[in-house]
């Protein structure tokens, strides 16, 4: 149970919280509903209250490793990293990038030891989805190995957030994109995790004008840029810090 008094500060720290802002002064901001986590994060709040050690492996392939970033500093789990550590300067924070290019959900998995379970994580951002989209794998196939995943995380006590696809031409041009995005929303909610919506979000952006593809992409037409990386960065730690003050509700699924 989280007591009242921390509750109402990270509360204050959400209300004192700047409105998502990239470079430039261009703009990321997105409805709440759109960005706020729905599910868990029970082991995360626990650390941020008792302001223990939080840590987080983010896992995923290119657009988790950074690729399009001029900078590794300004790739989105190092962006995720910084504000966090700005808005909890009570709890250390250590926040380990482990994506890697052109992976699928197959690749990933068969590193969890290594690469995740050996981190003694608090907290996985898993980025999937793209990849499999983009070669047209079959996506039941695909659904199983991630729900195998999930289920291999959560049974080693470990909150996951599902981190969805990129919104870009080159993603839009394979007509799996929609499966891909309506499986992951399902497999989340039976498992009873939270799914960072990037791709709602991505398009959100270029729907309201405040981006458009130049602007939000790097000239490859399907990776992020510093601006975007930023973006997600910062709005994905508003969203944990947010889900990390409200109650934990049990589910008796």
């Amino acid at each position: 149970m989280i007591r009242s008094g921390t509750l109402a500060l990270l509360a204050a720290m959400l209300l004192a919280a700047p409105a998502a802002a990239a470079p430039d002064g261009e703009s990321c901001a997105a409805p709440h509903e759109m960005t706020r986590l729905r599910d868990g994060l029970a082991r995360t709040a626990t650390r941020i209250e008792r302001h223990e050690k939080l840590t987080i492996v983010a896992i995923g392939s290119s657009s988790t490793a950074g690729y399009g970033a001029t900078d590794p500093a300004l790739n989105y789990p190092s962006q995720f990293a910084a504000e966090l550590r700005r808005r909890l300067p009570a709890a250390p924070i250590d926040v380990q990038n482990k994506g890697i290019s052109g992976e699928t959900s197959v690749d990933m998995t068969a590193r969890f030891d290594r690469d995740v379970l050996a981190a003694q994580p608090d907290l996985v951002i898993w980025q999937v989805g793209t990849n499999a989209v983009l070669r047209d794998l079959d996506i039941a196939n695909y659904r199983r190995v991630v729900r195998d995943g999930l289920e291999r995380l959560k049974s080693a006590g470990i909150d996951v957030v599902i981190m969805d696809l990129q919104f870009a031409p080159k993603v839009l041009a394979h007509p799996l994109y929609r499966e891909m995005e309506r499986s992951l929303a399902v497999l989340a909610k039976e498992q009873g995790v939270p799914v960072f919506r990037r791709f709602a979000l991505m398009r959100n952006w270029l729907e309201s004008g405040q981006l458009d593809f130049t602007t939000m992409l790097s000239p490859d037409g399907l990776h992020m840029n510093d601006l975007t990386y930023g973006c997600i960065g910062r709005i994905l730690a508003d969203a944990v810090i947010e889900r990390a003050a409200l109650p934990i509700v049990t589910s008796h699924r």
